[in-house]
């Protein structure tokens, strides 16, 4: 028993009425004997009196009173008594109100009510953590509904005595009691929330939680991937607030570390649809967010859809139940053979409520020693079927953390004369004291090192385990606080090693068939050979009057234009297997520079021999006199030259303006034979430039109409003959067959250019056919007609007799006899006019006899020579002279 000193006192002018002192202790009246005090009623103003109790006894309230003028005594609204040491009876008591889930959703508080129970014993026995207050508790079941929470909520603030602080348990509670509680000034601690929006300090400024968000197994799980070095993965999520936070805070995370969230599919209550999503989009590495018995589901549609094995990974939350895939649900049609086989090789994660390690804490007990003491006091219950056993860690953890701050408080309140039974609802300054003695915790407890980030969530440690054979295995830990991962090596695959987080694309160039290249070179060469044959026979044989006749130096342009052509071919077959991709470029350029010069040459020249013939032959006759006029060879070669020219510079510009470069064109992905997770992804080089249609469309335009061009010139001169240029029908059959397979190259090698052989194959044969067919054409009749004629004495040696080397020539027997046709006309044609003259003077002459003598008679045929008497017979004014009309006799005199 304790004796209390009843104070009674009377207000007296000049002092203070004696207080008397307490059975079980004293009162120290400084400068008064025994038997003064017996017999002093009033002691005097600034007179002290010092309290002392016997024994083991202390004294509770103000140790010294001071007389006050107005006749009282300092604090007398504070009691001052003996009190056994270290007993309860004589502490101020400090409320806590607090919600514990008994029944409902989560009936987490059969187990963490007795943890806290257990705590507050324990705090309220030593002397050295809030010695002079007593916690106690008042609780009541929130059955984890807000709505019954609310009336609850409301008991709590307006039923005496005072609360310090609230204590609620599942989130769906907390986000009720923490958003009210700022109203209030309350401090709120909860022991079971996890969801992430609680996080939220603009929300819940007061708020605290010793269990850890849900968001905390994000930094574990992003520690993994990197691990395990995956860089795209994919989620499915029950659609709630909770895993809808998780998720968001997710996607920050490993976008922040590097890591793409390819596919993320929800549902509400039937994941079939979301399952087969993941399936279509090629989902490997897959974190699923749901509760227990969604989680059935979703892994009865995985086991359907095939969605498991050494192809992929699940991550899921760790708090499931141990054999939460083997209950039977009547919700899902899959056995539990096959529920197994889907979840076998996952990866779980999991916040750490026990202390994995033997070390005492604040409490003074290890997690062991917590756990029997606890298993003691629910009475030999079973741990599986008592809710929150896994959490009671965390609350008994949260009434240490929640007493050391209230201990920390105690100091600097004393500093500014407050005290913690001064608290009421309208304090703010002990409010903010115990904020900042909470936010600044830091402890070992029996769930681990207890400590709170700046949104008052709890920093723990993680679990790692994988499902290796139908249980869990634990394969390591993460200290997020730390950044440090604890790895036992012990993982386990069901293929070699992890797999990978995507199907592994192997890119794959495309390379132009090696022996098509060998033998479509074999023929260019051959064919450059040819063109090397031609062109020196050509040479040799520039003096022989034949191969002048054929403008031997638009020849040699040919020739060379072909083997220019030819040599195009070579870059055409060179690829990425032959060269860099550094010297990629320059064959690029080697390609469209030997193919268009070589082009503008053969082409040209051959252009300009049609081009002058049909200038020259195909004009009206009275022009017919100018085709007598010297053929002058430099206008000719001009004309090349023009088109040369025009060629250099188009190509000059386009490399300046627009280079070409390397592109790379990716085709559709290819599977390999056999089971290997792998695609083939076929790549193929192109020499490209950024407006290669443009420029393509620029040159095949402008090389189109030279084609069209020459044909209808060659059409147009097909019937005409000149020895001048006297191989002008061989170059027409040539540019036939030159522009048909050029005008249809070009736009199938355009079609076909994804298909690196068949393009190759196509451009090369047609340039190969294209230079072969002009060789020979133009070069093969005049070996042939030197070889088996033996024309092969030069112009000099030549004799100068009409017709003595050309007799054989049909057409030029044909030249010859026009020739002299005419000379004969002319001839014709002076005689007449003077068989004219002398017949009018003959004719004035006999006038002249007629009026002398007598008159003329009347015909003078047989006066006239017969020579000029058979002239008409020489001559036919109504057309041409034949060969059958001239007589030898004649032809003679011509000739003299």
């Amino acid at each position: 028993t304790h004796d209390y000193l009843l104070i009674i006192y009377t207000s007296f002018p000049s002092g203070c009425a004696i207080i008397r002192p307490p059975r079980d202790g004293g009162i120290r009246y400084r400068g008064l004997t025994q038997e003064q005090i017996r017999s002093v009623q009033v002691l005097p103003v600034d007179y002290e009196i010092e309290y002392i109790c016997r024994g083991n006894r202390v004294i509770v309230g103000p140790k010294v009173r001071k007389c006050l003028p107005d006749g009282t005594w300092t604090d007398l609204n504070q009691r001052s008594k003996c009190c056994k040491f270290n007993s309860s009876f004589c502490k101020k008591k400090l409320y806590i109100g607090a919600l514990f889930p008994m029944s409902g959703g989560w009936p987490g508080g059969q187990a963490c009510l007795p943890a806290a129970q257990m705590a507050l014993d324990l705090v309220n026995k030593r002397t050295d953590i809030l010695p002079d207050y007593e916690l106690e508790l008042i609780y009541y079941d929130s059955m984890c509904d807000p709505g019954e929470a609310t009336k609850l909520l409301y008991d709590l603030l307006y039923t005496e005595p005072i609360k310090i602080v609230l204590m609620p348990g599942c989130s769906s509670v907390s986000t009720l009691v923490a958003e009210a509680a700022r109203m209030w000034n309350l401090i709120v601690l909860s022991y079971g929330s996890s969801s992430p929006a609680l996080s939220n300090r603009q929300r819940f400024p007061t708020f605290f939680r010793t269990h850890p968000s849900a968001t905390l197994h994000n930094p574990t799980r992003v520690q993994l991937f990197q691990k395990w070095k995956w860089t795209k993965i994919a989620t499915i999520q029950q659609t709630t607030e909770v895993f809808t936070s998780t998720l968001d805070d997710l996607e920050q995370r490993v976008k922040e570390a590097g890591i793409e969230i390819s596919v993320r599919q929800s549902f509400l209550t039937d994941p079939a649809v979301a399952v087969k999503n993941l399936k279509r989009q090629d989902a490997r590495i897959i974190v699923g967010l749901f509760y227990e018995t969604e989680a059935r589901k979703v892994f009865c549609e995985v086991y359907k859809e095939k969605l498991y094995g050494k192809k992929y990974v699940w991550f899921l939350i760790g708090w499931y139940a141990d054999n939460w895939f083997k209950i039977k649900d009547p919700s899902i049609n899959c056995t539990v053979e096959q529920m197994t086989e889907a979840v076998e090789g996952h990866v779980t994660t999991e916040i750490v409520m026990l202390n994995p390690e033997t070390v005492r804490g604040a409490s003074n007990l290890t997690s062991q020693e917590f756990l029997a003491q606890l298993m003691s006091k629910l009475g030999g219950k079973n741990p599986e079927e008592t809710g929150g056993f896994q959490e009671a860690p965390l609350a008994y953890d949260a009434v240490w953390a929640l007493a050391l701050a209230l201990n920390k408080t105690v100091g600097p309140l004393k500093a500014k004369g407050r005290r913690l039974e001064d608290f009421n609802y309208n304090n703010k300054d002990i409010t903010a004291e115990i904020y900042r003695a909470l936010n600044t915790s830091s402890f070992e407890g029996v769930s681990g090192h207890v400590v709170f980030d700046a949104q008052g969530s709890r920093m723990a440690w993680t679990l790692i385990e994988q499902l290796q054979g139908g249980s869990y295995k634990k394969i390591g830990y993460y200290d997020m606080t730390k950044g440090n991962l604890s790895w036992y090596g012990n993982d386990r695959w069901i293929g070699s090693g992890p797999p990978a987080d995507q199907t592994v694309v192997i890119q794959k160039f495309r390379y132009l068939s090696q022996k098509l290249f060998v033998s479509v070179s074999v023929f260019a060469g051959l064919g450059i050979l040819m063109g090397i044959v031609c062109l020196t026979f050509n040479i040799y044989n520039s003096n022989v009057r034949y191969i002048q006749n054929s403008q031997p130096y638009l020849n040699n342009m040919t020739a060379v234009g072909c083997m220019m052509a030819l040599a195009a071919v070579f870059p055409l077959g060179i690829d990425g297997l032959h060269v860099r991709n550094s010297q990629f470029p320059v064959v690029c350029q080697f390609r469209l520079w030997l193919l268009g010069l070589g082009f503008s040459l053969a082409y040209g020249s051959m252009f300009t021999k049609i081009w002058w013939v049909h200038t020259v032959f195909t004009k009206k006759d009275e022009k017919k006199d100018k085709r007598k006029q010297h053929l002058e060879p430099w206008k000719l070669y001009a004309t090349v030259g023009v088109l040369l020219v025009i060629d250099i510079l188009s190509l000059m510009i386009w490399q300046i303006v627009d280079p070409l470069h390397i592109t790379v064109e990716k085709f559709t992905k290819e599977a390999p034979k056999g089971d290997v997770d792998q695609l083939i992804e076929p790549l193929l080089q192109h020499c490209s430039s950024e407006k290669m249609n443009t420029w393509l469309g620029v040159v095949y335009g402008y090389k189109g109409l030279l084609l069209l061009l020459g044909i209808f010139l060659a059409y147009e001169t097909k019937s005409v003959s000149t020895e001048k240029i006297n191989d002008h029908r061989a170059v027409g059959m040539a540019i036939y067959n030159v522009s048909v397979l050029c005008m249809i190259t070009a736009p199938v090698t355009m079609i076909l250019s994804s298909k690196q052989d068949a393009s190759f194959a196509f451009a090369s044969l047609a340039i190969i056919f294209s230079v072969y067919i002009t060789l020979v054409v133009l070069f093969v009749p005049k070996m042939r007609r030197l070889i088996t004629r033996g024309e092969w004495q030069s112009d000099q040696q030549e004799t100068m007799k009409t017709g003595s080397s050309t007799n054989n020539n049909d057409e030029e027997k044909s030249r010859q006899l026009e020739r002299e046709n005419k000379e004969l006309q002319k001839i014709i044609q002076e005689k007449e006019e003077r068989v004219s003259e002398l017949r009018n003077q003959l004719s004035e002459r006999q006038a002249l006899r007629s009026r002398k003598r007598y008159p003329l008679p009347a015909s003078d045929n047989h006066s006239l020579p017969p020579t000029f008497s058979n002239s008409s017979t020489l001559y036919q004014p109504d057309g041409k002279i034949n060969r059958n009309n001239c007589h030898p006799g004649r032809l003679q005199l011509l000739y003299k």
